[in-house]
């Protein structure tokens, strides 16, 4: 009985990740309408990142699988940004940016990093646990999410895909 429970538990948690590696979609394909100021005091919205892959993680400081996943986040951004990745990091810590960007490096997260509310969560489907990421294709729509650490495990292949996709591209 216990092992049916936790499999039905961990069955819709770790579904998307699956299908990332596959390419079975989890996204909605909506086009999430956004516009942040990053820390380093950057504008970004998601007309900005049109014609870019762009792989959206939100997350805290407080969050352990945040704080294990970050240095992957970085490693992704690092091997695929001449490509036409982008990672965008949107915090959800309510200690302000000074913590955050101290948080970030301490670390040397240098991916572009906001802070974010529900508002923002709410443009992306919503969001039920930390970390959550989100990969947009070139036209800025959602073509996977998932929750949970695993997510550069999972979706590299799906960012590898979409990269090479110039069909999903704005015209």
């Amino acid at each position: 009985m216990i092992t049916l429970l936790v499999v039905l538990w961990l069955g819709p948690r770790f579904l998307p990740h699956l299908g990332a590696l596959v390419g079975i979609e989890s996204g909605n394909h909506q086009r999430p309408t956004f516009a942040v100021t990053t820390l380093g005091g950057d504008p970004v919205s998601d007309s900005t990142l049109r014609g870019r892959v762009v792989l959206v993680n939100f997350w805290a400081t407080w969050c352990l699988p945040c704080r294990a996943e970050m240095p992957l986040l970085q490693a992704m951004a690092n091997r695929h940004g001449n490509a036409g990745l982008v990672v965008l990091g949107f915090s959800v810590d309510r200690a302000g940016a000074d913590v955050v960007s101290a948080f970030l490096r301490e670390r040397g997260i240098t991916y572009p990093v906001t802070i974010v509310g529900r508002g923002v969560e709410t443009a992306f489907g919503g969001v039920q646990g930390y970390p959550t990421s989100v990969l947009l294709d070139r036209a800025g729509r959602v073509r996977y999410k998932v929750v949970g650490p695993l997510a550069m495990a999972s979706l590299e292949p799906a960012v590898r895909r979409l990269l090479r996709d110039t069909a999903s591209a704005p015209r």
